[in-house]
This record gives C-alpha cells, sequence and structure tokens, in this order.
C-alpha cells in the first residue's frame, strides 16, 4: 500500500467521526467508501493480473575506476499501454554504504527510458551488485507492485584510469594548464643525436656541425631529440602512515592512482617503466619495461595492493634496490613522513639509495592541519591547538629542507594535487637532463 492509500484511509476514518456527530452525512460517507474499495479493487486487478513486468537491464561497465564518478544505467521499458509510475531501487555493493537510493521516474506506454546515475567507489577490491527492486504503480496510486529483477554481478574496481588521455596531452605540450600548473622552462638539450638539418634563423648557433658545413658549403646543425629509454620506478610505502584517509580514500589510493597515470606518462615518453612495493616485508616488483602492455600488467599488480599497520622497513627496502635495480634510474618514492623522527630513522638509507639513482621522495601535506592552523583561535584551547598544527606544518617544511640538504629531491604536495605535481616534477627533470 502506497503513501496515497494510507493518507486516503485515513480521511475515512475522519469522515466516519464525523458522520457519528452528524448522521446525515452517514449515507454520503458508505457511498464514496464503496465507491474507495472498487477502486481499491481495480487497481489490485490491473497491477496483479493485467500489469506485465517492465523489462529492467543494468549497463555497468567491466571494471571501475577507483575514486572517480562512474557512469551505470539501468534500461527500463514500460510494456503496459497505460501510464505508470515507477521507484527503483538498486542493491549496491555494500562498499558504498548507500541506505537511501531511490529514484522515480513516470513511464509513458510503452516508453524505453534510461535512468543513469553516478558511482563514486573510494577503495579498490570487487564491488558486488545485487538485485534490482521495481515498485509500479497505476495512475491511480493506491497500491504499489514489487517486481524484483535478478541482476547480481560483481564488478572489480581498479587503480583510477580515467584521466589517461588528459595526461597524455599534458604529456605532448610538458605542461599542465587544465590543473593550473605553471609552464616548465626547459633548460638544456638531449644529447641524443637525431639528424643534420639546413641551419634557419632561430636554431642554435652552438649546434652547427662545421665538417658538414664544409662539405655542403652552407651552414648545417646538429638536430638533438630527447632522450628515450631512461629508467623509472614508482616505489610504493605500504606503511602504517600510508592508511591515513583523505576524502575517503586511503594516501596509498591516491598513491596508487599516481602511480598508474606516471607509468602511462612515462610510456608515453618512451621510457622504461617498473614498479616496487614495500612495506614491513617486500612486496611486488614490476621490472622497468616499455611494452604496450607493461601499464596493464602495472595496473594487475596495483589491484591487489594494501596497506599495513607496521613500520615500514626501508633498510631492507634499500637492499633490494640494490639487488633488483641495476641500471641507474629516476625512483620516485611515494610515503608519508610526519615528523623530523621519522625522517632521522630513514634518512640513511635514503641517502644511500641516492648515491646510486635519482631518487625523489614524494611525500603530503597534512589538510586537517592545515584547516586547524588556518581557523580562528576564540578561547585559549584553540590558540593552543592552532600552535601545535602550525609547528607539525612547520616541521614538513623542515623535511623538505632537510633532504635537499643531502641532495635528495623532495616533492611535498596535498593528496588532490598528487598527480599533477608528479607529472610536472617528471617532465620538468626529464627536460633538464637531471639522470
Amino acid at each position: 500500500m502506497t503513501r496515497r492509500m494510507y493518507i486516503v484511509s485515513g480521511s475515512f476514518v475522519c469522515l466516519y467521526i464525523l458522520a457519528f456527530l452528524f448522521p446525515v452525512l452517514l449515507p454520503v460517507v458508505n457511498l464514496l467508501f464503496l465507491i474507495f474499495l472498487a477502486v481499491c479493487l481495480a487497481d489490485y486487478i490491473n497491477l496483479f493480473f493485467i500489469c506485465r513486468q517492465p523489462a529492467v537491464r543494468r549497463l555497468i561497465s567491466d571494471r571501475l575506476s577507483n575514486g572517480d564518478e562512474n557512469r551505470v544505467s539501468i534500461i527500463l521499458q514500460n510494456r503496459m499501454k497505460q501510464t505508470m509510475f515507477a521507484e527503483l531501487i538498486d542493491e549496491l555493493p555494500e562498499q558504498m554504504q548507500e541506505r537511501n537510493f531511490l529514484i522515480r521516474r513516470k513511464l509513458a506506454p510503452l516508453e524505453k527510458t534510461n535512468v543513469t546515475y553516478m558511482l563514486r567507489p573510494t577503495e579498490r577490491g570487487v564491488y558486488e551488485f545485487g538485485r534490482i527492486l521495481l515498485y509500479l504503480q497505476s495512475i491511480v496510486g493506491l497500491l504499489s507492485r514489487r517486481f524484483s529483477i535478478s541482476a547480481a554481478r560483481d564488478v572489480a574496481v581498479y587503480p583510477s584510469f580515467m584521466h589517461f588521455r588528459q595526461y597524455q596531452l599534458v604529456a605532448q605540450a610538458a605542461q599542465l594548464n587544465e590543473a593550473g600548473a605553471k609552464r616548465i622552462r626547459k633548460i638544456g638539450q638531449s644529447m641524443e643525436f637525431e639528424q643534420i638539418k639546413e641551419y634557419v634563423p632561430g636554431d642554435d648557433i652552438r649546434t652547427i656541425n662545421w665538417k658538414a658545413t664544409a662539405r655542403k658549403g652552407g651552414l648545417m646543425v646538429n638536430s638533438f631529440v630527447e632522450e628515450k629509454s631512461q629508467q623509472v620506478y614508482c616505489i610504493l610505502d605500504k606503511g602504517r602512515l600510508m592508511k591515513m584517509p583523505f576524502q575517503g580514500m586511503t594516501l596509498l589510493d591516491h598513491a596508487i592512482n599516481s602511480t598508474l597515470v606516471m607509468a602511462d606518462i612515462c610510456l608515453h615518453k618512451q621510457d622504461r617503466v617498473g614498479l616496487m612495493t614495500f612495506g614491513d616485508k617486500m612486496g611486488s616488483l614490476v621490472a622497468a619495461d616499455r611494452k604496450p602492455l607493461q601499464r596493464d600488467k602495472i595496473m594487475q599488480v596495483l589491484y591487489k595492493q594494501q596497506t599495513g599497520f607496521l613500520e615500514s622497513d626501508f633498510d631492507m627496502l634499500y637492499m633490494q634496490v640494490r639487488n633488483k635495480i641495476k641500471q641507474r634510474s629516476l625512483l620516485i618514492l611515494y610515503t608519508n613522513i610526519e615528523t623530523l623522527n621519522g625522517l632521522k630513522r630513514r634518512l640513511p638509507y635514503l641517502r644511500s639509495i641516492a648515491r646510486y639513482h635519482l631518487l625523489l621522495v614524494v611525500f603530503f601535506e597534512n589538510s586537517e592541519l592545515s584547516k586547524l592552523s588556518q581557523a580562528n583561535a576564540e578561547n585559549l584551547e584553540d590558540v593552543y591547538i592552532k600552535t601545535i598544527a602550525e609547528k607539525f606544518l612547520f616541521e614538513k617544511k623542515l623535511i623538505v629542507r632537510e633532504l635537499q640538504k643531502y641532495g635528495i629531491l623532495s616533492l611535498l604536495t596535498r593528496p588532490e594535487n598528487l598527480t599533477v605535481q608528479t607529472v610536472n616534477k617528471y617532465l620538468e627533470l626529464k627536460n633538464k637532463q637531471a639522470l
């Protein structure tokens, strides 16, 4: 029974009470009640004996992108030659924790409509979709018939893969205009020779090839291209500090999404890209390569990564880097360092790694502390809280300065800007020929 049924029934209760006080109204109320019962019977026969089950089908991709808005469509077709009103409930995966999902639609006779909604998962894994429940009402709207459509399906949620095209365009332009990043000034030039060509105004006179000029009888210059096949490894820290949440996702999930984009950009720039993960124990290792399937291989490995609740072993990381990565490479280490004491425990191992490779340490600003430091202090307790928050934020800046003192590259970023700033830093290092 619908809300309209309860409202009309309550109205009849009031009418009968009124007819008890004024008996002259009783015949009219009885007549109206009989009409009401007849309408209810007609609505029941229409819904449960004449009505045909609507055609319902859910359309969803085989895999969803973590942290992004994913489109889910439900095709709904009215198979009756009368207007119907539908209330649709899709049994969403338990990870979404959605308890009030309801879509209402008015269906014209024999109408076929597409019901679309967006789904934003915040953790990787298998998401189990259940049934589709459809409550159908006629234009009378006193009764509602429930249809349960079997549509159970498991969908895998992978690291974010929806912005590859956007960042590929970024890599071609060597800038992040859409994200508001600054244009990178190209410093120096590559020493990978491409060809000898005729001089045109604007060419660097330092690249003039005097031997070719003498043979040709005109100015000839050497042309260089960006160096390729450089080796890049993304290293993911899976320790307890990467369990911190931001916008419903852990820092590890943000780092995984960034790593996947970085792998795509590196392959687009024809560099060899690899992956290494570690925690209290050594995790997965994907050797650097630039084959077209390398990105999918890295995605499959990233899909299974989970944070732990123990401290990460940087001593073990150093040993693995020395044993597994023989060629000098760009190592992008995604980690989280909260205090100077935490840095001092890791610094000897980071310095040792930096002797053999170009190391870029990427760690995170604490967004909650930033909010506390910017809040207005209204009492003594707020003053203490704000002071402590500013102290921890200042320590983050000291960590950057300490890493720079030992020649270790660092990037302190907010989680939402992680991918943008990491890609920008990679392009900057590539243009500088830092590796």
